[in-house]
């Protein structure tokens, strides 16, 4: 039977979900289910990896029933997930030893802050590109060594196995206990904060200082290769190359086709991610950005990219709609932000874990400023819609500084896209138009083109350029004057949420 598409389990924060996409880089297929979000304390955020990996066959399963396509006809399969999320299981098993430790998670802040007495916050940054933070995999994996009981002899012996939610899902996919897969991709380790940017492998001397046992952790691999073929006895029921492994913000880059040095977009999830390729060469932050990997496609050189990470952006909207029960659905922010003229002169700083990029302020916290009685519902969910545009043009500007590039225009995706006054704030805010492909799944997009051009379903990045296409694009309407003012308000509101936690 002829090899017609490519799929991709696309692991997120949220949800998971399975994508069918053909040669065109249409959907043809497309099944996702929620999972428990589990808040043991304040600032605690866990997930059940057993459940992901249930989910991940249900939504494998559903996806090819609903679309009515047999696994046979798929020619490979990538991976994309929700970075820095940390599993520590055994190997022999395949049963966690804790949760998922997710990224958003800030119990590892004291940690980074007895790592940073060392140095500073910047202490592995030219290595890594990363600063010390309770956002990444190594205080995470050093935090379950530590608190949980036998991991660490389990680690000595080699039976306990690393991995953010790529290695996971590729393990289980390619046989699990059975002979699975234990690799991770370049753009995956390097949120880790233990592999070194220039060699693309672990860095011995930060593994030694954290304590991490370097036989936990994965293989590191290229973004597009052949790692293994899924098990029979898996959701597939045959065999099928897994080919594609990129974190969620890079898998968006790589479908929104910015190979070229200059290209940029920001992914509206969860959080908010800004990513800029910078060429075969790191670029080192002095802006508060990370360096990161772009991808790796074969043996072809690393791409690296400079980010922005925003923590909470759509979280923002479902806090209103879950713990404040303002509306029903996520969509119905937008009627209500649409009922008032403007945010009446009120900013929601949304610093619920701290700020991430450009300030990395783990002590900071949330804040509304500017609360008067003119103020209602509406100007609320506005001032929460804003905050994501406002955070975007700080990184913007962040990224401006640290690469000289003046960006032409933005490529967005994620699922707040769809909000049309949104849209059209960021593009006022950023003075840049703001540009929506056809496609808006490009995370999805990204892993599966990244697996088909392993197996050479595409030929060359060309075959990819040509499937992107514009579905809608926004002008800056407003003044530089307007633009000027709302944003020096935004950033005198940040800097109330500093310094909140002694």
């Amino acid at each position: 039977m002829t090899k017609k598409y490519v799929g991709a389990v696309d692991q997120g924060t949220t949800s998971t979900r399975f994508m069918i996409f053909d040669h065109s880089g249409q959907v043809v297929g497309i099944h996702q289910l929620e999972h428990e979000q589990i808040y043991p304390k304040p600032g605690w955020v866990e997930h059940n990896p057993m459940e992901i990996w249930e989910r991940t066959q249900q939504v494998i399963k559903g996806a090819l029933e609903k679309a009515g396509i047999d696994a046979s006809e798929l020619a490979a399969i990538g991976v994309t997930n929700q970075r820095e999320t940390t599993i520590v299981w055994d190997r022999k098993t395949g049963k966690p030893f804790y949760n998922a430790i997710v990224w958003q998670d800030t119990r590892t802040k004291d940690i980074c802050d007895a790592l940073a007495k060392d140095g500073g916050q910047d202490r592995f940054r030219a290595k890594v590109g990363l600063p010390l933070a309770t956002y990444f995999s190594g205080p995470k994996i050093k935090w379950i060594l530590e608190n949980v009981p036998g991991v660490r002899e389990a680690a000595e012996k080699g039976d306990a196995l690393f991995g953010n939610i790529d290695t996971w899902e590729i393990w289980w996919l390619t046989g699990g206990p059975n002979g699975g897969v234990h690799i991770t991709d370049v753009t995956n380790a390097s949120r880790t904060m233990l592999m070194d940017l220039k060699t693309l492998d672990w860095d011995d001397e930060i593994l030694g200082i954290l304590g991490i046992p370097r036989q936990m952790l994965p293989e590191i691999k290229p973004s597009s290769a052949v790692y293994g073929m899924t098990a029979k006895d898996g959701p597939f029921g045959m065999e099928i190359p897994v080919a594609g492994d990129l974190g969620d913000q890079q898998a968006a880059l790589v479908g929104q086709t910015c190979y070229d040095v200059g290209e940029a977009k920001n992914t509206y999830g969860t959080g908010c991610f800004m990513l800029l390729n910078t060429g075969t060469e790191p670029i080192p932050s002095k802006s508060g950005l990370l360096t990161t990997l772009a991808y790796k496609f074969g043996d072809q050189p690393a791409h690296y990219a400079l980010e922005g990470s925003i923590a909470i952006t759509g979280a923002l909207v479902q806090w209103l709609r879950d713990n404040l029960e303002f509306f029903e659905k996520s969509a119905d922010i937008e009627p209500c932000a649409r009922s008032v003229e403007d945010n009446g002169g009120i900013y929601f700083v949304p610093a619920f874990s701290g700020l991430f990029a450009p300030y990395w302020r783990s002590d900071a916290r949330g804040v509304i400023v500017g609360l008067t009685r003119y103020i209602k519902k509406g100007h609320i969910c506005r001032a929460a819609l804003e905050a994501t545009a406002y955070q975007t043009r700080e990184v913007l500007d962040a990224m401006k500084k640290d690469s000289g590039v003046d960006l032409k225009a933005l490529k967005v995706d994620g699922g707040m896209v769809y909000n049309e006054l949104l849209m059209q704030f960021q593009a006022d805010i950023l003075g840049v138009p703001v540009v929506r492909p056809k496609v808006a799944e490009t995370t999805s997009l990204g892993a599966s083109y990244a697996a088909g051009l392993a197996v050479g379903f595409w030929d060359n990045l060309d075959d990819l350029r040509a499937n992107w296409q514009i579905d809608a694009t926004w002008e800056p309407k407003m003044s530089a004057e307007d633009r000027a003012r709302l944003y020096k308000g935004w950033l005198k509101a940040v800097e109330r949420t500093f310094n909140w936690v002694e």
